[in-house]
């Protein structure tokens, strides 16, 4: 031990890095974390927190619409995209020091400086100093990824730099159909803004079930938002303050902002994993790792988006625990990420968890599918043209249910929830037995009695 300077040195102070070092220094490890920006990471800096606030604030536009049928009179509002940004960052500064103050009194202790591998256990530091780890974690996150190189892509920002903007775009051009993309343009549009989304598939959220990518963009396209598909920013010309997007179909759009957010890629760069030897999949790019989080150099690990694996917060945080779990808790834990819930903050938004009706109709024989769209009791009295969807995906064999997919308000909610249900195998009899409760869209989950279409795979000959 009296070759180490510490037991575990991770790289990164994010959700999956921070969640590690306060796990194992509870289990009696000396520990050092290293970030080079903000103690938090993605998540809590420029990513689902400070995103999930401007999702409030925008939902809010609907709100004042929908007053009106609820017999409240409400004077014209106005709306001041500096002070919620303002509001935003101090709340972020808050999260930050609780993440650095429960970092230090868990026993560890943080370095804010950029760490390097010299070896396969030292670390260099931007002071030059150097820190021997006997365990070392791998846990830098990811970043956003523009794709190829175009003309003009110095004009485009990403999903950094859209939280620090000076003023609200009038109009404004999103490239990419994936979560990012679909929630800062329902973002932008409920704050008013003209949006304009560009996507090369043949439709959003790929990845999703088809009923869900179908309902979601009905229902963007619903609020104003023009979605073109099949089609790629090629070309990116400035004039003075407005800039003109040329699309790979030959049409163009103006706006005031151009943002791309078609990928994150795992941030590997410039560590010297060469110098410890350390492997990358050559399938995503990141850290290659197994079960355990383990990399090929046997006491370097990694966890989070750096791995590629399944890029969500609570995914990193639980891969984290598990590490500090298996090294120093003499407990080893794998994580299981199967059926992992998650959700898009589009608006409506969307709540998922298990296998889509595809994924199912390719891995089991009978596939039951049960179905509901129907008017939100709220909409009756404010007028809101939008409907939810409810879907259940279930294997006829066993009744057992396996994906649940939900676009409406609140779908995140109710999808932790059912997580666990279908985490404990649950069967649609269980479902059925369960006790509705009303008012509630929720209800329609143990209401939905017939199936709305039936699949039986042929065996193959």
């Amino acid at each position: 031990m009296a070759d180490f300077d510490v037991d575990l040195f991770v790289i990164g102070g994010g959700s999956g890095g921070v969640r590690a070092a306060r796990i194992a220094a509870g289990h009696g490890a000396r520990v050092m974390v290293a970030e080079e920006y903000r103690m938090g990471g993605t998540c809590v800096i420029r990513g689902c927190v400070p995103k999930k606030l401007l999702v409030y604030g925008s939902h809010l536009r609907h709100d004042i619409e929908d007053a009106a049928g609820f017999g409240w009179s409400i004077p014209s509002a106005t709306f001041d995209w500096p002070t919620l940004i303002a509001n935003k960052d101090r709340e972020i500064a808050r999260l930050e020091a609780a993440y650095t103050s429960n970092v230090e009194k868990a026993g560890a202790h943080i370095v804010k400086s950029r760490a390097v591998f010299e070896d396969a256990h030292t670390l260099r530091l931007a002071d030059g100093k150097r820190v021997r780890a006997k365990h070392i974690l791998i846990a830098t996150g990811g970043w956003p990824n523009h794709g190829r190189v175009i003309p003009g892509i110095e004009h485009v920002i990403s999903s950094n730099e859209v939280f620090h903007l000076a003023e609200l775009p009038k109009r404004i051009v999103i490239q990419g159909g994936g979560y990012i993309a679909l929630e800062f343009a329902c973002i932008f549009a409920g704050f008013g803004s003209d949006v304009t989304v560009i996507y090369r598939g043949e439709n959003i959220l790929r990845g999703f079930d088809d009923d869900v990518r179908a309902h979601v963009r009905a229902e963007m396209e619903k609020n104003g938002i023009t979605i073109l598909t099949g089609c790629t920013v090629d070309k990116v010309d400035k004039h003075g303050s407005e800039y003109t997007s040329h699309l790979s179909n030959g049409s163009s759009v103006a706006s005031d902002q151009v943002m791309f957010a078609i990928g994150r890629h795992p941030s590997v760069a410039n560590l010297g994993l060469e110098k410890a030897g350390v492997a990358i999949n050559p399938k995503n790019g990141g850290i290659a790792v197994d079960g355990f989080s383990q990399t090929n150099v046997p006491h370097i690990y990694a966890v989070g988006d750096v791995t590629h694996r399944f890029n969500l917060t609570p995914v990193a945080i639980r891969e984290g625990h598990a590490f500090a779990d298996t090294v120093f808790g003499n407990r080893p834990t794998r994580v299981d990420h199967a059926d992992i819930p998650t959700a898009v903050f589009t608006q409506p938004e969307v709540g998922t968890v298990g296998l889509t009706e595809a994924q199912a109709r390719a891995q089991f024989t009978n596939i039951d599918i049960y179905k509901a769209t129907f008017r939100p009791m709220k909409a009756t009295l404010s007028g809101r043209d939008t409907r939810i969807l409810m879907k259940l995906v279930v294997d006829a064999t066993s009744d057992r249910v396996l994906g649940c997919h939900i676009v409406g308000d609140g779908a995140a909610e109710m999808v932790q929830v059912l997580g666990i249900a279908i985490r404990m195998r649950a069967t649609k009899a269980d479902f059925d037995a369960t006790m509705a409760l009303h008012p509630t869209a929720a209800e329609e989950l143990v209401t939905m009695r017939t199936p709305t279409a039936r699949y039986v795979r042929e065996a193959a000959e």
